[in-house]
């Protein structure tokens, strides 16, 4: 079995965080939403049946959505629970949504999700006055809505899922709410609010105010191309031999593109081609093979690539010395402990991984060799592409359990990936 070459040009689906939004927004607004390049994920598709559930009519037009906002307050109680899937997205910010609404709501997940934490959202809303119900912070989660009030929240953590939740509750508030960052976290709801109403939040510095009672109005959205989707070809074109691949369209946004900025450390072969567009920034980005420098991300980082993590640590083994990742403790609570995941699973193909309570030390230069071929993804998608293109660079076959937990952010992916390999 030889090590084949990457070559070409893709385009990889939607941004999932933006798709999530546009359809909440777009919801919640008055007037019609379209959406352009959606992500048609699991999880997405969970968020889009919850509305659905709630009484909004959602037109699908291939990887178009258009959306007939009903207002803030025009949601109905759904019948049935609202079902998040594996989708801790889904889930945080429809819980800050549906505290505010004045009818009860009850929200389910899968084995997955149900295992993550649900308080660091329901601390800041019950002190808004929201009421909600969860065994022992996780799901199921009874919602039973409240008028709110606003609060000033000082953020424990860069969260963008419990920032979102608390802009979404504070949107149907009585008063004003500020939100204090401790670190910068992705902003997709700050820039989509900005857009479907300029007059309901103010942003300065690390303080984000809601102020609440102005109308959203449909809008037009294009959904940029994930750049969480984007790093597992970038990342193979820098690494596998001969390889030179291009992504077109990325959603560059600041507080995303933290493996740009790493490429770039590494003095990767990376040239970005910006694309002049309203919202939010995109390029098309090109990668070729090289040699690389090791790199060292700290706490502050972290927010701004906390999903690339485990892609990140396979390009480490490419890299000539050692990579440390540090304050990336957050990993162990995601859909599977991924800190773990990582050293365990590219263990397997010879990787050198010490694992560390907040991170990674991954000693790099040496080819992978297969050691233990039955790889496990722990159902984690980004845990499952991680290892899928870590098999690229070994000359011998290797099973992924639960490869189909893809689906969850990247339905296309493996055959994505197939159409750049060259023999």
């Amino acid at each position: 079995m030889t090590i084949p070459t990457l070559q070409g040009t893709i385009q990889v689906p939607g941004d999932k965080s933006i798709s999530h939004r546009a359809i909440i927004f777009g919801a919640i607004a008055e007037g019609k939403t379209t959406v352009s390049n959606f992500l048609r994920s699991n999880d997405c598709l969970a968020t889009l049946q919850a509305f659905r559930q709630m009484g909004v009519h959602i037109e699908e037009e291939g990887k178009h959505l258009i959306i007939d906002g009903v207002g803030m307050q025009g949601l109905k109680e759904s019948q049935e629970p609202l079902n998040m899937q594996n989708s801790g997205t889904s889930t945080r910010l429809l819980a800050g949504l549906l505290a505010g609404q004045l009818f009860d709501s009850q929200l389910l997940g899968d084995a997955s999700l149900s295992k993550r934490p649900m308080g660091r959202v329901i601390t800041p809303l019950s002190q808004m006055n929201g009421r909600m119900m969860a065994t022992d912070g996780h799901l199921p989660m009874v919602i039973n809505g409240e008028v709110l009030h606003g609060i000033h929240y000082r953020l424990p953590i860069a969260s963008a899922q419990v920032k979102s939740a608390i802009i979404l509750a504070a949107l149907t508030a009585q008063s004003d709410t500020t939100i204090e960052e401790p670190l910068p976290s992705r902003d997709h709801s700050e820039k989509m609010l900005k857009l479907f109403s300029p007059e309901s939040i103010d942003k300065k510095n690390h303080l984000i105010t809601i102020h609440p009672g102005h109308p959203l109005t449909g809008q037009q959205i294009e959904v940029p191309a994930d750049i969480s989707s984007a790093a597992f070809f970038l990342v193979a074109a820098a690494i596998v031999p001969g390889s030179e691949v291009t992504i077109e369209r990325v959603g560059l946004n600041p507080t995303r593109d933290g493996i740009i900025r790493v490429l770039q450390e590494m003095g990767a072969d990376l040239t970005i081609e910006g694309i002049d567009q309203p919202g939010e920034p995109m390029a098309n980005l090109t990668v070729k093979a090289g040699p690389l420098k090791p790199f060292h991300i700290k706490e502050a980082d972290i927010p701004a690539l906390v999903d690339e993590i485990p892609v990140l640590a396979l390009l480490a083994t490419a890299a000539d010395g050692v990579s440390t990742i540090s304050g990336a403790q957050e990993l162990r609570v995601k859909e599977s402990d991924r800190l773990t995941a990582i050293r365990s699973e590219l263990g397997k193909l010879g990787a050198a991984i010490e694992e560390k309570p907040d991170g990674l030390i991954i000693t790099g230069g040496r080819p992978l060799q297969v050691q233990n071929a039955a790889l496990d993804s722990f159902g984690d998608h980004r845990i499952a592409m991680t290892l899928q293109v870590a098999s690229l660079l070994v000359d011998q076959t290797v099973t992924i359990k639960d490869a189909d937990c893809m689906a969850v952010s990247y339905p296309t992916f493996t055959s994505d990936l197939h159409t750049l390999i060259k023999e």
